[in-house]
């Protein structure tokens, strides 16, 4: 049923990648390239079946196509994954494997770092193609995308707050965030730089006592975030939390967060929009990262690369006023901007195959 299911998603490719000496069972999905070449992280996770790894991957990819166009790249949308735990079946000869698959598609898949990965298996896949991005410094590349994806999140808050409240001051609202990672823990400090109150939660205590002795949070236990009385929820782990369950304690009157997939369903997304909350579409607030590493595609400056951030608020006050023009949810909205973006320069591009990733200022070797 695999071509069935493609034929639903849109996905132009599905390659399966196996190297026994190395240990290497892997999938890269490209689901869409007529912006470019299809950009989007690799995945390494210990999934409990062939057929989750792909409806993972197939899902990630095309969730990358529409965060591309929304974000207003010259790329595509493509996701890879590898099975396997992270913790303890990661090897050089996995990765190095895996880059000589990616390679072999010269250029219509360019990966990066995703959950499970780091920068240092990514200087193993480095080894074997230049269709990567997310490397190190040393060679001409951006480095951690974190603080990237935090600034642009605040961006999209900024336009969220002055489409819901009429102004931009970050400092005069409280926010709920959920996730103290390296994306959240990095949001939770622009927040406070500007005042704010927050309320914070994660399943890391450690990480939790940092946000309350550094920035001044309010500790509350992870199941109580849902409750908190905050103008903003900000969702920074996992993806569906916004759901059945969750959605009726909200007393939010903003969602917007750096977090995957928050939205449970469609039907929560409409059920949302009922309420009168208003939410800021994930993949266009958290799109600083993926606009980072793809700088490099044509030599990354970090100076451009935060102007490039600031172009998150005005995508963001495009979707709402899409949402507004055709009187639908912004998640639909979100979605409607990136497919006319994909339609009509579809009309103007030249196919994928005419050129190919330049990847100017990398240096090769240590």
């Amino acid at each position: 049923m695999i071509f069935e299911t493609l034929d639903t998603f849109g996905h132009e490719q599905v390659v399966f990648c196996h190297n026994k000496d190395a240990g290497l069972k892997a999938i890269i999905a490209i689901h869409n390239t007529v912006l470019g070449p299809a950009l989007g992280g690799t995945r390494m996770w210990p999934y409990t079946s062939e057929e989750e790894a792909l409806n993972d991957v197939l899902r990630l990819s095309r969730g990358m196509t529409y965060k591309n166009a929304v974000a207003g790249l010259d790329i595509g949308g493509g996701k890879a994954v590898i099975i396997g735990d992270p913790a303890t079946d990661k090897s050089e000869a996995l990765f190095r494997a895996f880059g000589q698959f990616v390679e072999s598609l010269g250029g219509r898949y360019i990966t990066a770092e995703d959950v499970g990965i780091d920068v240092n298996d990514m200087e193993y896949v480095f080894k074997e193609t230049e269709y990567v991005t997310g490397v190190h410094q040393v060679h001409g590349g951006s480095g951690d995308p974190s603080p990237f994806t935090a600034y642009g999140a605040l961006q999209g808050l900024m336009a969220t707050l002055q489409a819901k409240f009429g102004d931009e001051e970050v400092g005069k609202y409280t926010y709920a965030v959920q996730g103290l990672g390296h994306v959240g823990m990095e949001y939770v400090k622009l927040l406070r730089e500007r005042g704010a109150k927050i309320f914070v939660t994660d399943i890391n205590k450690g990480l939790v006592d940092r946000a309350v002795n550094e920035f001044g949070a309010e500790a509350v236990n992870p199941d109580e975030i849902y409750d908190v009385a905050a103008d903003v929820y900000s969702p920074c782990a996992l993806g569906g939390t916004v759901n059945e369950k969750t959605l009726p304690r909200f007393k939010f009157k903003v969602i917007c967060g750096a977090a995957n997939n928050q939205l449970a369903s469609n039907e929560i997304g409409d059920e949302v929009a009922k309420r009168g909350i208003l939410y800021a579409p994930d993949y266009a607030v958290n799109a600083g990262g993926v606009m980072n590493v793809a700088l490099e595609i044509t030599g990354y400056n970090r100076e451009r690369a935060m102007r490039m951030m600031r172009t998150i608020y005005h995508n963001l006050t495009r979707i709402y006023e899409i949402a507004e023009r055709d009187s639908i949810p912004t998640y639909k909205a979100a979605d409607r901007m990136a497919e006319e973006r994909i339609a009509i320069m579809g009309k103007l591009k030249l196919p994928l195959g005419r050129s190919k990733p330049r990847f100017q200022g990398r240096i090769r070797g240590h």
